[in-house]
Parts: structure tokens; sequence; C-alpha cells
């Protein structure tokens, strides 16, 4: 099997890099840029930035910040946030990032996803998903920010945008969110279960040893946090970090 990415994602409002608790009550930590620029000191495996507003505002995306930061990372980068369109797609993709990230757009109009894997491959294509559990033990996926219910079952939408030409899905728990104690399993298993293109995992992720047992029992491609390379403590002071390369050797070693 191939080596579990472990990869920091960046949440974006107003420029300004951000971290939630439960998709609420963001709060700020610093330039992405700078954080970048250590992480490219870290040797980090992918990077995810997402700009949290752009869609739910009706915004574009924002091309010169996008175009900064892909001229500074030095891994491979995914960018979503307010992408509509196959031209909006191919223009990030032409500033430099490897990865289009779109999420509300994959449910408001899925012939999107044929659209783009034609265009810039289906590796470049990944639909994250924010879901959070039901009452009664299922799961639901939410766009807007966790403002907005989708009406479709959460699996069935899995099995679709995997038809569809989606080369990776990203799934994202809203109920572990910024809580650090641990991703959900349950949600992540079944997820697993139910697709076959690659699956990176994101929410709850408090230290290393979480990382690793996602790695270890789900074998899956990407394994990804926020809080947890961001920040340091109980108080939560904000400090960026990432596992060294003997550190991730050691997380890898039971995949």
């Amino acid at each position: 099997m191939l080596r579990s990415r472990i990869i920091p994602c960046l949440l974006v409002k107003n420029k300004g890099l951000v971290k939630t608790v439960n998709f609420k009550d963001p709060k700020y930590v610093g330039d992405p840029i700078n954080a970048v620029k250590i992480f490219n000191e870290k040797l980090v495996d992918e990077l995810i930035v997402l700009d949290i507003d752009a869609s739910q505002e009706g915004r574009d995306p924002d091309y010169k910040m996008i175009e900064n930061l892909a001229t500074e990372c030095r891994m491979p980068f995914c960018y979503g946030g307010g992408i509509k369109t196959v031209e909006q797609a191919v223009k990030i993709s032409n500033l430099g990032v490897e990865k289009i990230a779109i999420s509300s757009a994959a449910i408001t109009n899925p012939s999107l996803l044929t659209e783009l894997s034609d265009a810039i491959g289906r590796q470049s294509v990944v639909v994250v998903f924010d879901v959070r559990k039901t009452m009664f033990g299922g799961y639901d996926a939410f766009i807007y920010n966790g403002k907005t219910k989708v009406k479709s079952d959460f699996f069935k939408l899995l099995k679709e945008v995997e038809s569809l030409g989606a080369g990776e899905v990203v799934i994202n728990s809203i109920d572990q969110d910024g809580k650090m104690g641990g991703y959900d399993e349950k949600l992540i298993s079944k997820v697993r279960e139910t697709i076959d293109i690659p699956l990176t995992v994101l929410g709850g992720a408090g230290h290393l040893d979480h990382i690793k047992k996602i790695i270890s029992d789900y074998k899956v491609i990407g394994v990804a946090a926020g809080s947890l390379f961001v920040f340091k403590g109980v108080y939560k002071a904000v400090l960026i970090s990432y596992p060294s390369v003997a550190e991730k050797k050691v997380l890898n070693s039971s995949s």
C-alpha cells in the first residue's frame, strides 16, 4: 500500500488563518503565508487550504491569495473555496495548485465533477464532505460551513461523486472539529467501505497517536489535521508543528 500522507489543513477567513471548533467561533491564528513557509521547512507531505466563507458568501476564489500561496508552497497543494465553474478551476490549476476541492458545488451541480475531471484530470478533483452525526446514529452531509443540511443520503452521495469523476474524497467531521479528541472512527470505517477512490479524513486529531491509529486500522491515503499542527498545550498557544521524518516513518510503519 502507498504510504499515507499526513496533511495540515489550513482554514482561511478574510485572508487570515483561523481555527474553529464544531465549525463555530473562528479564532485568528496568523498569516497563512507564514504558516506555509514553516511547513515548507518541515517537509510537509501535502497542504490543504480552504477558504471557509467564499461559497457561502457567493464570492469568487481569491486568485491573488491563491497565487501567493501556490508560489510559496514547496509541497503538493489542494485549494478549495468558491469554485463553481470549470473555468475557475482551470485558472486556479494554472496558478500552480495540484488539486481542486469543491463541496457545495458538488451537491448543487453534480455534473461539474465530470467536467472538472475531463478538464484537469480525475486525480486533481477532490470533493470535501462536511459530515455530522444524526440523532439515530447515521450521518448527514452539510454545505455552506455546516449551515445547510443536504437532503440526499450521505452514503449514496459518496458513490455518486465517485461515479461522476471525483478522484479523492475528504471527510470532515463537524462533531470532532477542533476538539482534538480523536477522529470519528465509525464514520471513517463506513466511508472506507463505501468508496474505492482515495480517502482523506479530517476532524479530531489531538496527538500523533490518533493519526497512527487511523493509518493502521483504516489504511486511508490521507490523514489531515488543523489544530494539531497550529496549537500547542492546553491553552492552545499558536505554534506551527509537524512530525519529523523519523516520526512519519513510525506513523506509517503499520500501514
